[in-house]
């Protein structure tokens, strides 16, 4: 079969180019947005606990509600990553975005129409569901779209709309506290933003580059299916990934790494503001580091991949995570007062770049190697859906642990947990070195 990009002519190669061109900018800027209908939450989160303490609600019952609720959403989310996410493998990526974008519109604008806690939960719970199908789209779109020698980059460039949609959802939130617009205006903004782009995805994203005319892309020829027919049921879909030890393996680092990730996204602008005595606002601008150098770390690590090899994702997995709790090491010993404001926030950093470059080869360049096209989404939902089991802890366990033991102790949880990924991210280079039928994809 002829691959995307053999195209038979120059005109022809041209305008796949220029095809593939808008798949990848509708898919980054639609699943971007859905972020500015995330970091609300954490962006509003001072505010909030302000305005539940107008209420006789104490600053740390405040945090440990918002915290609980912040859980209860991620729960929600890999639930849905688990058991949602394959509907795409159905009837395509382009429905899974469109639930996406168009639920997180809808919850958001019932978050700022609403002013108690259980129903902020109910309509964050329900935001979060509808999201948890967005990235399984960008992953199965793709593999429609691109060459299999491509998914390193593919991936991490989509990973960035995450990581930028954060950067940059954050301190435009930030720019509007400062001018006076109230938590529930942030909201509205974010459901505007998210909205804008469901329109955007409805009329222009096509599921393939067959439906352009263009030759179909080839997927990874080790996938798990690759010599099988179309699975025609959920378990036909799962079970052959789940007979994988390296995939179940890529499923736990998953969990290690997002509940690191998690941690920082839900928490940094609330360390700023306490920790460091940033305004709200200020702290709102500046919590955009951890993305914003995620995104610089996620597109040369996917480059470094699809260069070096794919084993090699494997060994960058190792690196970042030990380094990753070597920086969360140095943010334990820092104390108010005596670190000033520039070290904090260069190691919030640090930590961004280790962990986040190789933490998008799980969900992204991995699933679609283990899932190829025939079941990329669901793969891409159990990677997923298992780091938000793991990332569920980064609201109320990690809340606990910052008003029990302070920012200190919550940092030597996470340094541990990063060193026990490392070790697991070299069992996984073990396993793709000696690939058995289950776990060639991953070779």
């Amino acid at each position: 079969m002829a691959t995307v990009e053999a195209a038979a002519d120059a005109p022809q190669a041209r305008a796949l180019r220029r095809a593939q061109s808008r798949t990848l900018l509708l898919l980054f800027l639609g699943y971007a947005s859905c972020y500015f209908c995330r970091a609300n939450l954490p962006v509003a989160t001072p505010l909030l606990i302000e305005e539940l303490g107008t209420h006789g609600v104490g600053h740390d019952d405040a945090m440990l509600a918002i915290g609980w609720m912040g859980s209860a959403g991620v729960f929600a989310y890999a639930l849905g990553k688990w058991f949602l996410t394959s509907l795409g493998d159905y009837w395509g990526g382009k429905r899974n975005l469109l639930i996406a974008t168009g639920g997180a519109t809808l919850f958001t604008l019932l978050f700022a129409a609403s002013g108690t806690l259980p129903v902020f939960t109910l309509a964050w719970i329900a935001n979060r569901l509808s999201q948890s199908i967005g990235w399984s789209a960008l992953v199965k779109v793709s593999s429609k779209w691109f060459h299999y020698s491509r998914y390193g980059t593919v991936a991490a460039f989509l990973s960035c709309s995450y990581l930028i949609g954060d950067a940059i959802a954050r301190p435009s939130m930030g720019l509007l506290l400062q001018h006076g617009v109230s938590w529930r205006g942030l909201f509205v903004f974010g459901a505007a933003v998210a909205g804008a782009m469901f329109l955007a995805n409805l009329l222009w994203l096509r599921e393939s580059s067959t439906d352009e005319g263009f030759p179909a892309a080839v997927a990874n020829p080790g996938n798990v299916f690759a010599h099988a027919e179309r699975p025609h049921s959920y378990l036909a879909l799962v079970l052959p990934l789940l007979r994988s030890r390296a995939f179940l393996t890529v499923c736990l680092l998953g969990f290690a790494t997002t509940m690191i990730r998690e941690t920082f996204n839900t928490w940094t602008p609330s360390y700023l503001h306490d920790f460091l005595g940033l305004k709200v606002s200020e702290a709102a601008v500046m919590s955009a580091v951890f993305p914003g150098v995620g995104g610089l770390s996620a597109i040369l690590a996917g480059w470094a991949s699809d260069r070096l090899g794919h084993n090699c994702r494997a060994l960058l997995l190792v690196a970042g995570l030990a380094a990753t709790a070597v920086g969360l090491l140095v943010l334990t010993q820092l104390r108010p007062g005596s670190s000033g404001t520039v070290l904090p926030v260069v190691m919030i950093g640090v930590v961004a770049f280790c962990l986040l470059g190789p933490y998008v080869f799980l969900p992204g360049a991995f699933a679609l190697d283990f899932g190829g096209q025939q079941a990329g989404a669901v793969a891409s939902g159990l990677v997923d859906g298992t780091g938000y089991f793991g990332g569920v802890a980064a609201g109320s366990i990690m809340a606990w642990l910052a008003v029990r033991f302070g920012w200190g102790g919550m940092f030597t949880a996470l340094a541990a947990v990063s060193s026990l990924a490392a070790l697991g991210a070299a069992y996984l280079w073990i396993l793709i070195l000696r690939p058995a039928p289950a776990t060639a994809a991953s070779s």
